[in-house]
């Protein structure tokens, strides 16, 4: 058996163990009002890092944790273990404008929790990709990475369509941070695709589906939420179970994963969480643990000690075949519905959340408002970004321009269209709309060679919608670069 996990290069200068310790539970811990005390949790995570455990997950709001980390870092014990001690943190501001002083801050609070002089991976997440505030946050990590306070920049919960921006932009992601497990397996497909192509490694939470791939749930009754379900942890996880076809195709995976593992000699929990760090972009899996409560380090151990054969991975195909697909691409649980979260339902959350652009009233028409971008164009021209009358939004031709006439994703037609079709979205939502309002959308493509790539984006953001299309080859649009442009309508009911 080996006596510590084996390692991998997640990116120059930083090797981490194939396992990764993750924090978040110290936030449900924590959620009563006791913080945990730091020096015994501390203790704890000293002991993880002792056995080879040595790379710590958290988050800006998972309670105490980078507080806790920050007591390790400067303790004797870290200095004693044979690798040094990785700290990755998460950076979840709400969407606003991301200056570079609200950058800097927001990382600078880490680092003085830390008490580090730099991160050694620094994690972003963004609640809507409708405000365009995401990019310039990343360029801005990106100038912190240059000047020395971050040595690698991840994302975390970004779906495949934003981290090809990113990397058409040119910035340096080292990793993404997903859900991926027996239950969602999103992404093993166009994120996995994307990564491998890119050299962008994945970090993986949820492989334990909150504790339900193991034992003790094959063959148990259906929980009842309110009795059997207290952490926050399986309150999400029982949502994937729902999402997947419920309990009835959990207990195929877990029978599946049973067989499996009465076959090499391991647990539920090592086959589920082996099938994912054999997933060829997975760098490591993330496996929480409850700081002064309990560990399973000596059984985690053991899922190095097989590999699945192609027998194995045809029992799970089978199991596989009773389960539905988790809807949506990575992250998605966190945007739109179904909300996959502890808290479930976050429509609440984003609905209050700053429209982007402010809504005017047309002079002289009282049904009739508009919105602007502050585009320099839109006064020289003439026009409005969008407008309503009465229950109509019209969206008038949209480029992937961001602010005064940046080009975002110059030569990538898929990158242009993702942004353009946040823009639209941003519009008809500050004009009381929604996506689900349009009714058509014409695209206009310089290239035709560019229609699939264009239309695949479409189709990830009008899939269920279907709304009436025109898709049309112009030959040239106005400014150097622009691949694609589209127009929308809508009708709110």
């Amino acid at each position: 058996m080996n006596k510590t996990p084996p390692r991998i290069t997640l990116a120059p200068g930083l090797d981490i163990p194939r396992i990764v310790t993750g924090l978040w539970q110290v936030a449900d811990q924590e959620r009563g009002g006791t913080l945990l005390d730091p020096e015994r949790a501390s203790a704890d995570m000293a002991a993880y890092a002792a056995a080879g455990f040595d790379a710590f997950d958290m988050a800006d709001h998972y309670g105490s944790a980078e507080v806790i980390t920050g007591h390790l870092l400067n303790s004797p014990a870290a200095k004693q273990t044979k690798t040094p001690v990785r700290a990755f943190t998460k950076w979840c501001p709400p969407p606003g404008p991301m200056t570079a002083e609200i950058v800097r801050a927001g990382v600078m609070r880490s680092i003085e929790r830390l008490r580090v002089p730099r991160i050694d991976l620094l994690q972003f997440h963004w609640w809507t990709f409708e405000h365009p505030g995401w990019l310039d946050a990343m360029e801005e990590i990106a100038k912190l990475r240059d000047g020395g306070l971050i040595a690698h920049i991840g994302l975390t919960n970004f779906d495949t369509a934003h981290l090809r921006i990113l990397l058409a932009e040119g910035v340096p992601v080292a990793s993404n941070q997903v859900c991926c497990s027996l239950l969602d397996r999103r992404a093993t497909e166009q994120m996995s695709e994307l990564c491998l192509v890119r050299g962008v490694k994945l970090l993986c939470y949820g492989t334990l589906g909150g504790g339900f791939l193991s034992e003790r749930w094959l063959g148990a009754p259906e929980p009842a939420e309110a009795g059997d379900i207290r952490d926050w942890s399986k309150m999400k996880y029982r949502r994937f179970i729902d999402a997947v076809g419920g309990w009835p195709a959990l207990q195929g995976v877990l029978r599946a994963a049973k067989r499996i593992g009465a076959k090499h000699g391991a647990s539920i929990a090592n086959v589920a969480t082996r099938w994912v760090l054999e997933q060829p972009a997975v760098a490591a899996v993330i496996i929480g643990a409850r700081l002064t409560e309990r560990e399973h380090r000596a059984d985690n151990l053991k899922l190095f000690d097989f590999v699945l054969d192609d027998e194995d991975r045809a029992w799970l195909a089978e199991a596989f075949a009773g389960t539905r697909r988790i809807p949506g691409d990575c992250g998605d649980e966190y945007r739109r519905p179904p909300f996959l979260t502890a808290s479930g339902d976050l429509s609440h959350h984003l609905d209050a959340l700053p429209k982007l652009y402010e809504k005017q009233r047309v002079p002289s028409h009282a049904d009739r408002w508009r919105v602007s971008s502050g585009s320099h164009w839109e006064p020289l021209a003439g026009y409005s970004r969008a407008v309503r009358s009465g229950n109509r939004i019209l969206v008038s031709g949209t480029t992937a321009t961001h602010g005064a006439g940046r080009l975002v994703g110059r030569g990538d037609a898929g990158a242009q269209a993702t942004w353009i079709l946040d823009k639209i979205a941003a519009s008809i939502a500050s004009l009381g709309g929604r996506l689900e309002d349009v009714v058509r959308t014409r695209v206009y493509l310089a290239n035709v060679a560019d229609w699939e790539a264009v239309s695949r984006e479409h189709g990830r953001v009008f899939g269920d919608i279907r709304p009436a299309n025109t898709l049309l080859q112009v030959g040239a649009l106005v400014g150097d670069g622009y691949l694609v442009e589209i127009e929308a309508e809508a009708e709110i009911s």
